[in-house]
């Protein structure tokens, strides 16, 4: 079933999205080579606390077993798709490291994820993050009353094959609202005009992964780690958007 949003309700949810959104923009400032996916999780809870929010994934039960999720946030790097546990692995240049972050606030949640460049990339990882931005961005235009489910799904895949990259299948995008994840399932392909209406009041979490390989992912022993099968790069960017009157509002961009 797909909830409907009030404008109050929306509006609650975009003061959980700055949250987030404010919190992608400070770990733009301090990413860098040295530092652990450990040190970006305590400073996620503490930023998240301090915002008088809460940490969203922190406790999260997923699909693959009965582990709570470990951390506050998701720190995924240069193979690994989403998930990845924060630890004591090292960031080193030319990462790419995905950072996913949800919190809740006022009893709505706010999602989304940035991938970063750090230093200095290859011309492929580079090639990889401009176009799974740019798929996320594309995506996001199609977020209109009045069109389908699947037109999101085309733009996105479109967008990754036009540079011969693939898309994750077996991981998507979902609604958000009073839970984390809610109907419907957003995918990253499909062919345009399918699925149901978009309408006003539908709030969604857009989250292309795209593949420098083929689409293959596989779980890691830990329940949680989605790498590529085939070991080759990964990135993932996600935002919170709302399909209101007119444009598409983004609630997790400030």
């Amino acid at each position: 079933m797909i909830i409907c949003k009030s404008k109050d309700e929306i509006e609650i949810m975009r003061r959980a999205g700055e949250i987030v959104a404010e919190f992608l923009l400070e770990i733009e400032k301090i990413i860098e080579p040295g530092i652990t996916t450990d040190y970006i999780d305590k400073i996620a809870e503490d930023f998240i606390i301090g915002k008088g929010a809460i940490p969203a994934f922190k406790g999260y039960v997923g699909k693959f077993g009965k582990r709570p999720y470990p951390g506050s946030v998701c720190v995924s790097i240069n193979e690994e798709v989403v998930h990845g546990i924060p630890g004591k692995k090292v960031i080193k240049e030319g990462d790419l490291v995905s950072v996913d972050v949800g919190v809740k606030k006022d009893g709505f949640y706010g999602d989304a994820a940035r991938t970063f460049k750090v230093g200095e990339v290859t011309g492929i990882a580079d090639k990889l993050w401009k176009a799974t931005r740019e798929a996320l961005d594309l995506g996001i235009e199609k977020c209109v009353a009045g069109n389908r489910l699947s037109d999101i799904s085309h733009a996105i895949e479109s967008r990754a094959l036009r540079d011969n990259f693939s898309v994750v299948k077996d991981f998507v995008g979902h609604g958000i609202g009073r839970e984390m994840h809610e109907d419907p399932q957003v995918l990253n392909y499909g062919i345009p005009g399918r699925g149901p209406v978009l309408k006003e009041g539908m709030v969604l979490a857009i989250e292309p992964m795209l593949n420098q390989g083929n689409s293959e992912v596989l779980v890691l022993n830990d329940l949680w780690t989605v790498v590529t099968y085939d070991r080759k790069l990964s990135c993932h960017f996600e935002d919170s958007v709302a399909i209101c009157e007119g444009e598409p509002v983004i609630l997790t961009r400030v």
